[in-house]
């Protein structure tokens, strides 16, 4: 795995999670991102135009980190490296993705939100894990309570995070950024209303205080 993967995702502090119908629209959302001043991406398996869109994203965007999210079997895992992601995420942990991700020497983040998670995939020599879905999963005092027992893993939590709490995920030593979809609604990504979303991108950056 290059560090630098993992330094451009802790330098950002947040990653866009992204659901997409169309490569087409990959772009102008790419564009967007980056005028805001986020310059990562993580493009879900949500629907059929994920490989697509991250083989375009990576290909024509090359600022912007790509990376492929909701990757839950070792088909999509192939399909997202091949199409050009430098990180895969998975909202759960399945040993199929995790060995794949490591023989490829691609970054990869799974799904926890337990103890015994954690020390099973530190087991397996992950350490950076994401938390979801973070807030109805205990939170900041999720992550403070995982802190002791696992002092060398890091975490990035998903889910229920927003504007109102992006900061107080951000400031806990053992969150190297988060993730979330508040700044690209589907409803804006459909009629491609780039700059609410450039709009939104700059407030979370502020936010977040990256």
């Amino acid at each position: 795995m290059s560090t630098s993967v993992l330094e451009r995702i802790v330098a950002s502090g947040i990653v866009p999670v992204i659901k997409i119908d169309s490569p087409e629209k990959v772009l102008g959302l790419g564009r967007a991102l980056q005028a805001g001043g986020l310059a990562v991406a993580e493009i879900t398996f949500r629907t059929d135009s994920a490989a697509a869109s991250i083989q375009r994203m990576a290909a024509e965007l090359p600022e912007t980190l790509v990376g492929a999210g909701t990757v839950i079997n070792r088909s999509q895992a192939e399909q997202a490296v091949a199409a050009g992601a430098s990180f895969i995420v998975s909202p759960g942990y399945t040993d199929e993705v995790v060995e794949y991700c490591q023989e490829q020497n691609v970054l990869v983040i799974p799904g926890i939100n337990t103890p015994t998670g954690v020390q099973y995939g530190i087991s397996r020599g992950i350490q950076l894990f994401k938390l979801f879905p973070a807030e109805i999963s205990g939170g900041v005092r999720m992550l403070d309570a995982l802190r002791g027992p696992f002092p060398q893993a890091s975490f990035l939590p998903t889910g229920g995070i927003n504007m109102d709490n992006v900061a107080d995920y951000i400031r806990r030593p053992n969150v190297v950024a988060v993730g979330g979809s508040w700044m690209v609604p589907p409803d804006l990504v459909a009629i491609e209303d780039w700059d609410s979303i450039t709009r939104l991108s700059q407030l979370a950056v502020a936010a977040a205080g990256r």
